[in-house]
């Protein structure tokens, strides 16, 4: 694609990046394929190649973003399905989000918009205010009909029937392997997923002191910065992403780190880009260290080799997160891992299109998101599942909220498998479609 930046514009290196992009787009259309907006939509400004010149005409001309392009910027569910079926290589994630901070720092939305995303980014992001903001959800969602904007709909709807308790095992400190070690590492533990699961986390822990880690939980880690990177909310974003770098750092040059694991592929996929986010900014080197160790859960069980368990008479559907499938190019190792562990593994028609979760899209565009989940539950469904296994949270609450069949963390599966626990959310009541699981041998 031409582009006409001049050079004073190409001074910005965001600018630079996306000029970078848009060079490397050839027009092609292969990304409509894949697009799940386009899909539902049917309309070429919400595609990637649509919102491509989008994006492309406001830059160059450094206009202020038009209502028009705002709305379709912001249907796009940044799945990254176009990227893995883009054969040129467009970097669509570092222009998309270039275009939402640009978005964020030249256009003045309606108040309502403002206040909502101001909500999201100063709850979602801090488990203790998000752990209230549920309870207090969860006694206004008998009212959730009676809301007359579709997002405080959604936002009643999402609070779960039951919050856990805190997790103590997401405090700072440290776990000792269960036999000789391995691997040193850190366990990234998010944040709304420690107010909405905390098994995630403990299946983790238990499962990698098993399989030869100390696993550590730094003292000043917390979110990610993904939710507000998403929103355009560069410093917020980065303020978040800089106290993990520091509380890794830390532990990186202290006892050292083999990895920085995470368990929620959102988080994964922003994490391992911190070299980008920082490229230009004092922390880079520290930023580029942390990227170059951080991986999914399923990447550090791969290498330390589970054992080869025996036929479980259990078939899961595997979901495959698009943070996980598409944004860190993880397709195959959770589906290994689990056949090793002795489940039966069996995948849905359209794997690669998202299930309408996308951080806060289920919230902000609540008609678009249902489409895709009721689409992705039908798909899922139609396998006959004993269990749906997926290996982000937002996923998880997405196609929980819309099926009876069990909805559990892949991790879970292998801890269980492994000698864990069996995974709580195997016990709850799962009305008509409930059926017994057979107790693994």
């Amino acid at each position: 694609m031409q582009t006409t930046f001049t050079e004073e514009q190409l001074k910005d290196p965001g600018i630079e990046r996306a000029n970078e992009i848009l060079r490397a787009c050839v027009h092609c259309g292969f990304c409509t394929a894949t697009c799940p907006t386009y899909q539902v939509l049917g309309d070429e400004l919400d595609s990637p190649r649509g919102r491509i010149y989008q994006i492309k005409d406001m830059l160059e001309n450094e206009r202020v973003p038009d209502e028009k392009t705002v709305k379709h910027v912001d249907r796009c569910l940044s799945c990254l399905a176009c990227m893995t079926t883009c054969p040129s290589g467009v970097h669509y994630m570092h222009l998309v989000d270039h275009a939402r901070e640009y978005i964020e720092d030249n256009y003045k939305r309606p108040f309502t918009d403002r206040a909502l995303r101001w909500v999201l980014a100063q709850i979602l992001p801090y488990p203790m205010r998000f752990r209230l903001a549920l309870m207090g959800a969860k006694i206004g969602r008998p009212l959730a009909r009676l809301m007359p904007d579709a997002r405080l709909r959604a936002m009643l709807e999402m609070a779960p029937k039951h919050i856990p308790p805190v997790s103590r095992n997401d405090d700072p400190q440290t776990f000792a392997s269960e036999q000789p070690r391995k691997m040193r590492v850190a366990l990234m533990t998010g944040c709304a997923q420690k107010a909405l699961n905390t098994d995630i986390n403990d299946a983790t822990i238990r499962l990698l002191k098993r399989m030869g880690c100390d696993v550590v939980i730094p003292e000043g880690a917390g979110c990610c910065g993904a939710l507000t990177h998403h929103m355009g909310k560069t410093k917020d974003s980065h303020d978040a992403a800089a106290k993990n770098i520091h509380s890794w750092i830390r532990e990186m040059d202290g006892e050292g780190l083999d990895a920085i694991v995470i368990n929620t592929s959102g988080c994964g996929t922003t994490v391992k880009d911190y070299g980008h986010m920082f490229r230009n900014d004092a922390l880079a080197a520290d930023a580029a260290r942390v990227s170059t160790i951080a991986m999914d859960v399923s990447e550090v069980l791969m290498k330390l080799g589970l054992p080869e368990g025996e036929d479980k008479e259990l078939t899961i559907a595997y979901h495959a997160a698009c943070s996980l499938q598409h944004g860190q190019k993880i397709k195959t190792y959770p589906k290994d891992l689990l056949k090793k562990a002795g489940f039966t593994v069996v995948e849905p028609a359209d794997s690669h299109l998202c299930c309408g979760s996308a951080g806060t899209y289920n919230l902000m565009q609540p008609e678009i998101s249902g489409q895709l989940k009721q689409r992705k539950v039908r798909t899922l469904e139609a396998k006959n599942p004993d269990i749906i296994a997926a290996g982000n949270i937002g996923c998880m609450m997405q196609i929980g909220s819309a099926t009876e069949v069990p909805i559990v963390h892949t991790v879970e599966l292998l801890d269980w498998a492994n000698g864990g626990p069996k995974p709580p959310a195997l016990d709850a009541g799962r009305g008509p479609r409930e059926q017994a699981v057979p107790i693994l041998r």
